[in-house]
C-alpha cells in the first residue's frame, strides 16, 4: 500500500530544493531525489510532514 496517494505524490516536491520525491515504504518516508539534497521527510498517519526542520539528513 502506498504511503500517499499517487496523485498527491505527483505534485509534491522537496521544499528545500524542489526535486521530485519518492516513497520509501520500509522507512515510512518520502525521499528527495535531488543529487545534492536527499532529505528524508517522515509520513505520519498517512500525512507527509514536508518541513525541512523535521527532515532526516542522509547518512
Amino acid at each position: 500500500m502506498p504511503l500517499v496517494e499517487a496523485g498527491l505524490l505527483e505534485i509534491l516536491v522537496c521544499p528545500a530544493c524542489h526535486a521530485v520525491l519518492r516513497e520509501d515504504d520500509a522507512a515510512q518516508e518520502l525521499i528527495c531525489t535531488g543529487p545534492a539534497c536527499g532529505l528524508a521527510y517522515p509520513v505520519r498517519d498517512g500525512i507527509p510532514v514536508l518541513l525541512v526542520d523535521e527532515a532526516r539528513t542522509p547518512a
